[in-house]
């Protein structure tokens, strides 16, 4: 057995046991830096506008579930930018007026690249630890920096309380209208899918049993000594990725009660964002905080200290905080940058293969041909900006897969030097499958209870449970209302029809 072998397997081992044994400095990879994003779940999403305003010319998108405005806990208690506190446009404007300053004295990175930003929000209508009103000052917030209509999406999910929405089940998660522990939840919604869509356009499919070995635990202590910070954190690194493919990389960041030395790999696992890395070519990058019990004198709080392991968006380790020299935001982008330092960085070193044809169609695939490229160890073929082949292709054909009947796409191609560094994409090539369209899916909107009487659900334990797909609905009764979409012979899925 190879060192590299020993080291994945210790580092799965420990990542079910929750220790540290097998931490390794964090490696560097390919990654194209002009594709950086963040996303963060409650002091996660605090911290994830911080860093996106702080460093604003590095993260291209950020991702906010359940968080307010920059700096509303630097000039205000906490708590009024939590439980649905309303946020007045005075206070917006003392908050803008630090962005101002900040930026003007080269504190956060110049405030105009905020304006180029993809921005997710979400929030759900049942949580009261945050509530709507923080995320609608957030939204006033970034439209008030530039971002635009289109280069925003504000999700509002009813039945959702303060958790991390998913469409699947994992052991040990709590119910979507419940805030409880690990505050990951089936709400029949695909957060990771929704927020890295925004980001990055259409996604392969998913990969629901990423591989173990993929999963690597490394040294904070590199970056960081910050008694808030646990000693090591975690990525997802796909297979293709680790080989020396050119990959994008997006930090998701935890919430409070949700490190790994309160809730293990659950963030880490049941988010689903592995899932949806593996299958796109995209890094994670899973910072850790950890339970810091010594009380902090804050700007605006108070002396507090930090039991749940949150994220600093208070002050709790000096007033800057949200600043590039914020100790924990230095650090993430630390992480970030040694992650980014193995090459690449979205500089093309080889041609854009010419002559890209798609052809050959059938009602679910379509070949894609090229002219050889001088100088091309392999090629890489996208669909729809999304890489698809799993292993490098050596020919200069490719037959794409898994296609929909009667869909027109879109592929283009990039070819790749001995260690993966890939060149400029080509322009894109047209192609339409065979075959007629399925049929529109038919939904029912009614209660969970006559869901069940209709036989399109079925109740177990209280709960109610899509027939088919076994998404959870939620309590079973008649109060909670749910629209099914029956996609196949009795199998239905939360959603609605277009």
């Amino acid at each position: 057995m190879t060192f590299d072998s020993m080291r994945a397997l210790a580092a799965i081992a420990a990542l079910s046991s929750g220790t540290a044994l097998a931490a390794i400095n964090l490696p560097a990879y390919n990654v194209d830096t002009s594709q950086t994003t963040v996303s963060g779940l409650s002091s996660g999403g605090f911290m994830a506008n911080q860093l996106g305003i702080a460093y604003s010319s590095l993260f291209k998108g950020v991702g906010v579930f359940a968080a307010g405005p920059y700096m509303c806990a630097g000039l205000s208690n906490y708590t009024a930018c939590m439980y649905n506190a309303s946020i007045s446009s005075t206070a917006l404007a003392n908050m803008q007026n630090r962005i101002d300053s900040y930026s003007a004295s080269g504190a956060i990175d110049n405030k105009s690249n905020v304006a180029g930003q993809k921005v997710y929000l979400f929030i759900g209508t049942s949580d009261t630890t945050v509530g709507q009103n923080p995320v609608n000052a957030l939204k006033t917030q970034y439209t008030n920096n530039g971002v635009t209509a289109t280069n925003m999406e504000h999700v509002v999910r009813g039945g959702t309380a303060h958790t991390f929405p998913t469409d699947f089940d994992s052991t040990g998660n709590n119910g979507c209208g419940s805030a409880a522990s690990p505050y990951i939840s089936n709400c029949g919604y695909d957060g990771a899918k929704a927020v890295l869509q925004k980001f990055y356009g259409t996604l392969n499919p998913r990969n629901n049993a990423p591989a173990a070995g993929n999963y690597i635990e490394f040294n904070q202590g590199e970056f960081v000594s910050n008694p808030g910070m646990a000693a090591t954190g975690w990525a997802y690194v796909p297979a293709n990725c680790a080989s020396g493919s050119q990959c994008k990389l997006h930090v998701a960041l935890h919430g409070c009660q949700q490190s790994t030395d309160k809730i293990g790999d659950k963030f880490i696992k049941n988010t689903g964002y592995s899932r949806w890395a593996d299958t796109n070519s995209i890094i994670v990058l899973f910072p850790q905080t950890k339970t810091d019990n010594t009380s902090r004198s804050t700007a605006a709080s108070g002396s507090l200290a930090n039991p749940n392991a949150c994220w600093d968006w208070i002050g709790w380790y000096g007033g800057n905080f949200a600043q590039k020299a914020g100790t924990q935001m230095a650090a993430i982008k630390a992480m970030v940058d040694r992650v980014s330092s193995g090459g690449g960085g979205g500089t093309p070193t080889l041609p854009a293969p010419t002559g890209v044809v798609a052809s050959n169609p059938t009602d679910t695939t379509m070949t894609i041909s090229w002219s050889a490229v001088s100088g091309a160890d392999s090629y890489n073929v996208y669909r729809n900006a999304n890489k698809t082949n799993a292993l490098p292709v050596t020919a200069t054909s490719f037959t794409d897969t898994g296609l929909a009947a009667a869909t027109q796409y879109s592929w283009t191609v990039r070819a790749a030097d001995e260690e993966g560094v890939e060149g400029a994409a080509s322009a894109a090539a047209l192609g339409t499958t065979t075959g007629s369209a399925p049929p529109p899916a038919t939904c029912y909107t009614a209660s969970n209870y006559a869901h069940t009487t209709a036989g399109r659900a079925y109740q177990l334990g209280g709960y109610t449970y899509a027939n088919g797909s076994h998404q959870n609905m939620g309590l079973w009764n008649v109060f909670i209302t749910r629209t099914l979409k029956m996609t196949g012979s009795n199998y239905y899925v939360i959603g609605t029809c277009p």
